[in-house]
């Protein structure tokens, strides 16, 4: 959803090499049953509601042009965390929102542009849609994205919805008519104030956050009383709370400063338009009971998260979905999913507008039916050597050629490993994408192939032989610490997808891959001088350091994870979150034929 900051004045009117050293040394130590970190795996379970389908949204993406790697991002970064949810509560549903954002003045004109037309020799603007929708929806499948909801503005259930919050905030006295004027940006589809905006030496006068030319425009339109719920959003985002709302919590800080002027000199949060005249905007839902203006796209794109579960509902929100347990944008459309978002949201199902001044902040929050997103995912942007990605400059990374060059899997990869912390912009960069696929494809790839070898294979069997029961003890103590570190691995993972910080996760992955590489360098199995009884044991802890890291990724490299989940010879049971977390010092005896294949 390309949605920019709006502000307006008004007047009220009526995001390896490996050295290799023969096995020298044999210790006998205790192979004992190791904890599993369960306090911090059920940790999340205990205060969730598996009732509830858990409901994960990307903004939806507006498709005035094609897409580009920013798009891509933030897909990979919404499949990432459905398909953990599903792995670590595989009997709960997940729901998961993208698709596009349709309507508005941008669309309108690039329709135009570009030629299409219906049999009546009018624009199609519609067929122009569906066509770039279906551009979308094909990089969504391409990237191996597993929405269950692909949503569309132009869908009739969406208008539906659209209206029936229109009507019912009217009904409330949250719409009004006032004047609105301001520094209106066609790009951006918003409004600026005058401090937002400066003017260049030819006397044109741009927008500072983006550079999009402006022009004064004044408009009578249908108003929001945003500015109703100033106080009750500073309470929501300013509670105490053991997470802030919004994550990282920076941007939590910066939703605070939107909400609280700078200096007395600034009016504050103020209330703002929600349509536009139709003579000005046609390609849009128009307003109920008022054919002469349309609803403005962004306030018809934010109920998308909505219409996405069935709104308006016959029963408990909470039986579709909603609220969002997770929604993720961009930096730059903080405003309208911190802001204006919930506001809408305590204006549709909370007090009426009369009744909202006596009511304090906190019980405006409480008496809203329909509750708030739980949180709210804010990501940075990618660049390109230091520079926004722009189609004039020509530096526009296309996501489609990136995955046909590379692999699906290494494109998902590198997104997440490199944007995976969220705070600060990410340079994309070819270089950087080729050393992350040759060090994955080194750490889990080759590690397989060298670990499944016939040579290993066949002296690890002697080894089996050799020991009466399988054995109990260590005979190695890389092979102990690997161990120690794969069964541990899991719990890591989890606390740190439980707090988003994802990229952490990958590493705590890499960590364990890196010790197991590290192990059988230095142990050597495949040399003639080691104990086969140690190959054995080597062989069987790397099996089940590969079987934990396999599970570890499929939220990330959904195929590759599978490819090598189904070479170690396991069954579905066995490939499961539950499974990893009960792992033991018996995984070792247990046989599976391997196979050794390519994972890259």
């Amino acid at each position: 959803m390309s949605l920019a900051s709006v502000h307006h004045r008004v007047r009220r009117l009526p995001s390896l090499r490996f050295s290799y050293r023969p096995c020298t040394s044999t210790k006998l130590t205790k192979w004992s049953l190791l904890p599993t970190p369960t306090s911090t795996i059920r940790r999340w379970s205990s205060t969730s509601d598996p009732s509830k389908p858990y409901y994960i949204t990307t903004p939806i993406f507006y498709p005035n042009a094609k897409p580009h790697i920013g798009h891509l991002y933030t897909l990979v970064l919404g499949d990432v965390l459905a398909r953990y949810r599903r792995l670590v509560e595989p009997q709960r549903e997940v729901k998961f929102l993208v698709g596009t954002d349709e309507h508005g003045l941008k669309i309108q004109q690039a329709a135009a542009k570009s030629g299409k037309t219906r049999e009546d020799g009018a624009v199609d603007v519609q067929g122009f849609c569906d066509e770039l929708s279906e551009v979308f929806k094909n990089l969504s499948k391409s990237a191996n994205i597993s929405y269950t909801t692909f949503a569309r503005t132009t869908q009739d259930r969406h208008l539906v919805a659209v209206e029936h919050v229109w009507r019912t905030l009217n009904e409330k006295g949250f719409i009004y008519k006032g004047e609105y004027e301001g520094w209106y940006s066609v790009t951006d589809e918003c409004f600026y104030t005058t401090p937002q905006v400066t003017e260049t030496t030819d006397g044109t006068h741009i927008s500072k956050e983006t550079g999009s030319t402006v022009e004064w425009s004044k408009e009578y339109n249908y108003m929001f009383r945003l500015s109703a719920f100033r106080d009750a959003l500073v309470h929501h985002y300013s509670s105490n709370k053991d997470v802030t709302t919004v994550f990282p919590s920076q941007y939590n800080s910066v939703v605070l400063g939107m909400l609280s002027p700078a200096s007395t000199d600034e009016p504050g949060l103020v209330d703002i338009s929600i349509s536009r005249p139709r003579s000005r905007l046609t390609w849009g839902i128009t307003v109920p009971e008022d054919p002469e203006h349309t609803v403005y796209v962004w306030f018809d794109a934010l109920l998308i998260y909505l219409s996405g579960v069935g709104y308006p509902w016959s029963g408990a929100g909470a039986q579709a979905g909603w609220p969002a347990d997770m929604q993720i944008i961009g930096k730059d459309i903080l405003r309208f999913h911190a802001i204006y978002l919930p506001a809408i949201l305590l204006a549709l199902s909370g007090p009426k507008y009369s009744e909202l001044v006596a009511t304090p902040p906190s019980k405006v929050l409480e008496a809203a039916s329909i509750g708030l997103p739980k949180r709210l995912l804010t990501h940075a942007h990618w660049t390109v050597s230091q520079a926004k990605m722009s189609k004039s400059v020509g530096n526009v990374v296309d996501p489609i050629h990136s995955m046909e060059t590379y692999g699906v899997d290494i494109v998902r990869y590198y997104l997440a490993r490199v944007g995976g912390r969220f705070r600060d912009d990410v340079d994309w960069s070819f270089e950087q994408l080729e050393n992350h696929s040759k060090q994955l494809q080194s750490l889990l790839g080759n590690y397989l192939l060298r670990v499944a070898s016939a040579r290993i294979t066949a002296s690890a069997a002697v080894g089996r032989d050799q020991l009466q029961d399988g054995g109990e003890a260590f005979l190695h103590s890389l092979n102990e610490e690997l161990f120690q570190a794969a069964t541990k691995l899991p719990g890591k993972v989890q606390s740190s997808m439980e707090a988003l910080e994802v990229a952490d996760a990958l590493v705590e992955v890499l960590d364990v891959l890196k010790l197991a590489n590290k192990a059988v360098t230095d142990i050597a199995p495949w040399s003639k001088a080691c104990d086969p009884r140690v190959v054995y044991e080597t062989r069987q802890t790397a099996l089940l350091t590969l079987r934990v890291a396999g599970v570890c990724l499929k939220p990330f490299v959904p195929e590759t994870s599978e490819r090598l989940l189904e070479a170690l010879g396991l069954s579905e049971a066995e490939k499961t979150w539950e499974s990893v977390l009960a792992l033991d010092g018996s995984e070792r005896k247990k046989e599976r034929e391997v196979k050794a294949v390519r994972l890259f």
